[in-house]
């Protein structure tokens, strides 16, 4: 898969859970993704700073885009 092919697909299933972050007053913004399949996004609003949101991170954003393109490695939030 290309690299624009894969960010495309990563972005949809972002877009798939920002609605549940928004419901919580917070947000999650796409950066890249690695070479090595590691995304990178940014926690903003509520999320960038609750303390459940490395959690949100992993159990939700990260599980979700995991079980739709396997080859991803890891989400992590480049500013928390």
């Amino acid at each position: 898969m290309e690299k624009q092919e894969l960010n495309q697909k990563v972005i949809n299933v972002i877009e798939q859970v920002r609605p549940y972050l928004q419901a919580d007053g917070g947000d999650i913004k796409f950066v890249e993704v690695t070479d090595d399949c590691v995304v990178n996004v940014e926690l903003t609003g509520a999320c960038g700073s609750c303390a459940f949101s490395t959690m949100t991170l992993k159990n939700g954003v990260e599980a979700t885009l995991k079980k739709v393109l396997p080859q991803i490695k890891e989400v992590v939030a480049v500013n928390l």
